[in-house]
């Protein structure tokens, strides 16, 4: 191949090709949670439960959002966004009295994001 020629197989390596994928076009969970009372791990495991129940496309993203101060202590919220509608809340550890069942937290956004999904054994009795 000539010197100063492209290549879409070099393009793959060229950062300057790159596109940062859009974070706000989609479903998206924001686990934010107190960092100072170490829930990091807490906060993983419920990105990976979320994740595994509802995989691409039904949520693109899932963040953690590390708190460390003294306004956000103790706090473990849990957030879902949806293109063109405003955040929602679907726990709140103050609020609920403590931390979230996963089959709970499942429920909950299961019934903001894909009302007619069955979760299975997992799911609430009619």
């Amino acid at each position: 191949m000539a010197s100063g020629s492209s290549d879409a197989s070099t393009d793959l390596v060229k950062p300057a090709t790159f596109i940062c994928p859009s974070l706000t076009e989609n479903t998206t969970v924001a686990v934010e949670f107190c960092d100072r009372c170490r829930w990091l791990h807490r906060a993983c495991w419920v990105q990976t439960e979320l994740l595994l129940t509802f995989p691409p496309p039904a949520i693109t993203c899932i963040a953690l959002l590390p708190r460390n101060s003294a306004e956000t202590a103790g706090r473990f919220r849990v957030w879902v966004t949806m293109p063109g509608a405003e955040p929602r809340l679907a726990w709140d550890r103050k609020v609920e009295g403590g931390f979230p069942e996963l089959k709970v937290l499942k429920q909950r956004i299961r019934d903001i994001i894909q009302p007619e999904k069955s979760l299975g054994h997992s799911d609430k009795k009619t």
